[in-house]
């Protein structure tokens, strides 16, 4: 069932966000429907914050505030159950129709990250398969897991050149 959950906006009453959070997850495990309803999530960022006398603070805050995330399996119970937590407004979307993230949307927020298993380590042989050097081969000089890039040295023309490439432009040589 956890193929078909989706992430959720609900709009809650300002200052709510983290009352309804809690009332959200503690009605689901209340009805046992954990697997309908399966996270909630406020997103929040630490900032800066420069005060009197130059003192500098970090405060947490929430990117949204009066939105709460839920991911869940939309059914007409689940609908129901989090529409009706006090404190919440409603689903964001059109008219009674709750309308889910988009992957892209999610990915943005950094929602829910998917591990990407790196094949490649410094100092690695790698053959070039895409772009302008394909064909090359060089040594895996750094990686860059987050961004999915490594940087390689490439020898042309007598000198050692190091190129950035994405992981799909490159494979092991064998």
């Amino acid at each position: 069932m956890s193929e078909a959950a989706s992430w959720y906006v609900v709009h809650t009453y300002s200052g709510y966000e983290n009352a309804v959070a809690e009332s959200i997850l503690k009605a689901a495990e209340n009805r046992h429907m954990q697997d309908l309803i399966q996270a909630v999530n406020i997103p929040m960022e630490t900032v800066k914050e420069v005060g009197d006398n130059n003192e500098v603070k970090m405060v947490e805050r929430k990117v949204f505030p009066g939105y709460v995330l839920v991911k869940m399996v939309l059914t007409d119970e689940s609908w129901h159950i989090v529409r009706n937590i006090r404190g919440a407004t409603g689903f964001v979307g059109s008219g009674n129709k709750a309308i889910p993230l988009t992957e892209d949307e999610i990915a943005a927020l950094g929602m829910e990250k998917n591990e990407v298993v790196i094949a490649f380590k410094v100092g690695d042989r790698v053959k070039v398969t895409d772009g302008p050097l394909e064909g090359f081969y060089g040594i895996v000089d750094e990686v860059d897991a987050d961004r999915e890039r490594m940087r390689v040295i490439v020898s042309m023309f007598g000198r050692e050149t190091p190129v950035d490439l994405d992981f799909e432009q490159v494979v092991m040589d064998e």
